[in-house]
């Protein structure tokens, strides 16, 4: 993509009202623009690391054997009355009345959606398992929207429905979904530690959050230091038993701030450390909270109609790109993982209008593209050499080719990485051998 050619609209000043980090980058980087309070339009670059981290999501659910569906975003009332759920949810809940006077809402939520759509299909115990997952905006009416799109009223969601037997069965579900979260954010290129949780609002009795450890999360949390330490296990057998895995990361000591033992502080000394953190999943197990009050039941072994046992898993898609901003980014800006960047390199052309720089970036953004490798030239011919290194190292993408004259002169360019500053000169076909391998 021609920089002269795409929407970025990056600003030089930081906006009055953004109060951290991940919410300065944004707006100053030209990922996202606020349309109203907690709602935000996502600009061409935003959008394309949503879909990137939407991808990675999408796959490991994928990996782990849930099935991909899509719910409405406007739900009937009635099922969340049937569930008990419609008068407690309380103000965050954006309620709305149709032309024919009928209670709707926008779903915060899908528990109940998903519950009415199983119990339609499923009949036996043959039907089960089965984990049902969609990724799709949501709405919550937060009180006091701030930060960015760490706490927005309209979200993107993966959101995650398994139904079992027993709670065996949703215990082993529980377990793929708890590995399939740390391979995934794994994959984003940042590390989430799972921490004991509240249920909240969702109910149950078993839950376990997945925060990224960043000095302005908005939880406090306390780790055994050890924890820090733990790797995520490679090539995983969904079908085989995951429990000793939980059981590794669990065995530590992890809490948020809400279900943090005073006593544990004592007990682990020095080995204990506070921070802060930002949550970007949560699953939880509940049984038969929504099943048993909505009918979701299925003839067992024995021809007995059995309440179906359950589980759902988020993943926050949209507060993940303010996430690994906050825990990926120095004082020029952001510092993307590869995984997620919106391009994988910067080409900057020093002297656009000049024969010779120009006809050496156009072979390598040629090149570069045909070897499938994301680029973003920055061909301004009206902007100077300082102006485009700010705006490179503002969007962080993760490598930046710099071309000119001298360079081109002598056969060589600049390869900058992002994250280390390390610049090396090289010639073109090792620069094209380096990026594209």
């Amino acid at each position: 993509m021609r920089l002269s050619r795409y929407f970025l609209p990056v600003l030089k000043e930081t906006p009055a009202d953004a109060q951290i980090v991940s919410h300065r980058l944004m707006l100053r980087a030209g990922l996202i623009r606020q349309h109203t309070a907690g709602i935000y339009n996502w600009l061409p670059l935003g959008y394309r690391v949503l879909r990137k981290i939407e991808q990675i999501v999408r796959e490991e659910q994928d990996r782990s054997g849930a099935v991909e569906i899509l719910m409405p975003t406007v739900q009937s009332a009635d099922l969340w009355r049937e569930s008990g759920r419609y008068e407690d949810y309380g103000k965050e809940m954006l309620r709305i009345v149709d032309r024919h006077e009928r209670d709707m809402l926008y779903g915060p939520t899908h528990e109940e959606v998903v519950t009415d759509l199983f119990r339609s299909i499923a009949r036996s115990y043959k039907d089960l398992p089965r984990n049902l997952y969609q990724i799709q905006w949501k709405f919550r009416d937060e009180v006091r929207p701030r930060f960015g799109v760490m706490r927005g009223r309209e979200f993107l969601m993966k959101d995650a429905y398994s139904f079992d037997l027993d709670e065996a069965g949703a215990r082993r579900a529980y377990n793929k979904m708890f590995v399939a979260y740390l391979n995934t954010f794994a994959r984003l290129g940042v590390k989430a530690i799972p921490m004991r949780a509240a249920t909240g609002p969702i109910g149950g009795n078993l839950s376990h959050e997945f925060l990224i450890l960043a000095e302005t999360g908005e939880s406090g949390v306390f780790v055994h230091k050890g924890v820090l330490d733990k790797t995520v296990p490679a090539d995983v057998d969904f079908d085989g038993d995951l429990q000793p895995i939980v059981d590794d990361w669990t065995s530590l000591y992890a809490a948020t701030d809400e279900m943090h033992e005073e006593g544990a502080g004592a007990e682990l000394g020095d080995d204990l450390v506070s921070a802060r953190g930002i949550e970007v999943g949560h699953i939880f197990y509940f049984g038969t909270k929504y099943s048993k009050p909505m009918g979701c039941t299925v003839a067992g072994p024995d021809g007995a109609p059995v309440d179906v046992h359950m589980g759902s898993y988020g993943i926050g898609v949209s507060r993940l790109v303010g996430a690994i901003i906050e825990a990926c980014h120095d004082e020029a800006g952001i510092v993307w993982p590869e995984e997620v960047a919106p391009f994988k390199v910067g080409l900057i052309n020093l002297k656009s209008g000049a024969a010779e720089t120009d006809a050496v970036c156009e072979d390598l953004y040629a090149k570069l593209e045909k070897a499938g490798v994301d680029v973003l030239y920055d061909d301004r011919a009206d902007e100077r050499a300082g102006a485009k290194f700010a705006t490179m190292d503002l969007i962080g993408l993760p490598w930046q080719v710099i071309v000119g004259p001298k360079g081109v002169a002598a056969g060589v360019a600049e390869l900058k990485n992002r994250a280390t500053g390390e610049r090396v000169e090289l010639s073109f076909d090792a620069i094209l051998a380096r990026l594209a391998g």
